[in-house]
C-alpha cells in the first residue's frame, strides 16, 4: 500500500481515533452508544499506568485506520493479545490497510511472547468475518460473552 505507514498511535492522534470508532459503531448499528472520550483514552492509553496501546495507519498525515489491542491473561494459554478494535475509515476500506494494520498487531503479539491473538466481531458485521476467514481464524461458539455495566454494579453493590 504505497504511502500508508502504520506506526505505534500517540496522544494526538486520539481525536481521529476516536472518530473511527463512531464510526464503527455506526457501521455496525450502535450510533449513540459510544460513551468514550478524548479525555478518557488519554489517560487509560497515555497516563501513568496505561492499559491500552494502538497502531495507527497514516496516509498524507491523516490518520486512516486503528488496531486497538490490550494483554489479557489465560490460565489456560497464557498471556494474551486482546484486539479492541480493528477499523478503517469507510472510502479506504478494500484498499489492504486492515491487512496492514492486522498483520502489524499479530506481529506484535509476537513479539511480546504472547500465546495468541483474541478479538470479537460481530455477526452481522459479515465484511470483518470474511477478512478474518482469509487468516485461518477459529471462530468460537462455546463461550458467551457477560458483560455488567458501572451503573449496575453500583446499584448491585449498594444492595448487598
Amino acid at each position: 500500500m504505497p504511502g500508508v505507514i502504520i506506526r505505534k498511535g500517540r496522544e494526538e492522534d486520539l481525536p481521529a481515533v476516536l472518530g473511527l470508532v463512531h464510526e464503527l459503531a455506526a457501521y455496525t448499528g450502535f450510533s449513540g452508544h459510544v460513551e468514550n472520550t478524548v479525555a478518557r483514552m488519554k489517560e487509560d492509553g497515555f497516563g501513568p499506568a496505561p492499559i491500552y496501546g494502538l497502531l495507527v495507519a497514516e496516509e498524507e498525515g491523516a490518520i486512516v485506520g486503528t488496531s486497538i489491542y490490550y494483554y489479557r491473561y489465560s490460565t489456560w494459554k497464557g498471556k494474551r493479545l486482546y484486539l479492541e478494535d480493528l477499523v478503517v475509515k469507510e472510502g479506504e476500506r478494500n484498499k489492504g490497510i486492515g491487512k496492514l494494520l492486522f498483520e502489524a498487531t499479530m506481529k506484535l503479539a509476537v513479539a511480546q511472547g504472547c500465546s495468541g491473538l483474541m478479538w470479537q466481531v460481530l455477526d452481522k458485521n459479515k465484511s470483518a468475518i470474511a477478512f478474518y476467514k482469509k487468516y485461518n481464524t477459529s471462530f468460537d461458539q462455546s463461550f458467551i460473552n457477560c458483560n455488567l455495566d458501572i451503573r449496575d454494579i453500583k446499584k448491585i453493590l449498594k444492595k448487598a
